[in-house]
């Protein structure tokens, strides 16, 4: 699976197992990752691409905005994936 700007990533390796991320940038080795919490639109976490796995997602709005390369607010972020956890933790609830 190919990860690109703008996915939502979980982090399977390190001290932030199991959050989940944002992709702002990636190089093909390195993804650039933030939260709005931990890790800012400002200072992202560089993490090896074996570190991290996609989940599928539709295109949403702050997807968009962050491919088109327009200011991100922290604040968005962590609005965004509070939604995806919520519906994640939903989700394993019913299976």
């Amino acid at each position: 699976m190919d990860i690109s700007i703008s996915d939502v990533v979980l982090s399977v390796a390190g001290h932030d197992k199991g959050m989940l991320f944002y992709v702002i940038d990636t190089d093909g080795v390195y993804v650039s990752l933030a939260n709005g919490k931990e890790r800012t639109v400002e200072k992202p976490k560089r993490k090896k691409l074996k570190h991290v796995r996609k989940l599928p997602r539709e295109n949403s709005s702050l997807a968009a905005k962050i491919r088109s390369g327009e200011p991100l607010l922290n604040s968005e972020l962590r609005r965004e994936l509070a939604k995806i956890r919520q519906e994640i933790s939903v989700l394993t609830k019913e299976g």
